[in-house]
């Protein structure tokens, strides 16, 4: 079994949007699981603390998820809803959208299977 360093993603906790008037876009790496879900939990509520966040989660680089890294994600969603933000998942993997469904969650996540296109006037990430 590989060593789990965790999900990683450029910048601190309280890193800024990529784009002046778009989406943070957070890439996460590696694994989310037991181990590594507080990290993430603790970025992501930095991330979701203010009105109307708009995070964008690119769970392409992930190569493992378990049912804590799914309440992490419900967690998030959560938290921007009730901030009146958005919050979508970009994936490519069929293994990740069979556990939605599987748990019951494929109809409550906003999900992509590329980066939304950037903003007329930005500069993409």
């Amino acid at each position: 079994m590989p060593e789990n360093a965790g999900p990683t993603a450029p910048g601190g906790p309280t890193a800024p949007p990529n784009r002046p008037d778009g989406p943070t876009v957070l890439p996460l790496h590696g694994q989310i699981d037991l181990l590594t879900a507080p990290a993430l939990a603790a970025r992501l509520d930095a991330l979701t603390a203010h009105p109307s966040p708009d995070l964008v989660l690119d769970l392409r680089p992930t190569e493992f998820i378990d049912c804590t890294g799914l309440g992490v994600l419900c967690r998030a969603r959560n938290r921007v809803l009730a901030r009146r933000g958005r919050l979508r998942l970009v994936t490519d993997s069929t293994g990740f959208l069979r556990i939605l469904r599987a748990s019951g969650l494929s109809g409550v996540f906003e999900v992509h299977s590329r980066l939304p296109d950037a903003p007329p006037g930005t500069s993409g990430p």
